[in-house]
């Protein structure tokens, strides 16, 4: 009995898992909450600075495989974000500025990045594990969020 209790909650979390996955619904668009956090050079930064623009939030750690592998790609795509009017904010979740500096001067990263240290924006995203995704439209709703990039369909989502 105790084999059954387990596989049927295990299937329940893949379940809620995929769902998960999906963007979310028009009705389930929630304004995305604003948090202030500083940068590497110690300068305040605000989402509310970008009201009225699409943004994408990505939290972060340096020591995340799969993060690193998304910093890479998000430093290649950053001028095209930019040239499409999409804001780009990273934040690292947690980790001091002199790890995240070195961090950035071995992949050569060029956009900013902000800290996370106590953990309020990522307690207000509700965020579970990195690498984590926000997108944000122009009327500060959030129409996706999940471990990925949605690459193909980021324009599309960012323009609900």
């Amino acid at each position: 009995m105790k084999k059954i209790i387990i596989i049927v909650s295990s299937l329940v979390l893949i379940q809620n898992f995929l769902f998960a996955a999906e963007p979310l619904r028009k009705e389930a668009l929630r304004m995305a909450p604003d948090f202030t956090l500083l940068d590497l050079e110690n300068k305040e930064f605000s989402l509310s600075s970008l009201k009225g623009k699409p943004v994408i939030l990505f939290f972060w750690t340096t020591w995340c495989p799969h993060c690193q592998k998304e910093l890479k790609l998000l430093n290649t795509t950053h001028a095209e974000l930019l040239k499409n009017g999409v804001e780009l904010v990273t934040i690292n979740v947690e980790e001091p500025a002199d790890k995240i500096r070195r961090f950035m001067g071995t992949y050569s990263l060029s956009f900013r990045v902000l800290l996370d240290i106590d953990l309020k924006a990522s307690q207000a995203y509700e965020v579970i594990g990195v690498p984590t995704y926000f997108l944000i439209n122009k009327e500060g709703r959030i129409v996706f969020n999940n471990h990925y990039f949605p690459h193909e369909e980021y324009k599309e989502l960012i323009s609900k």
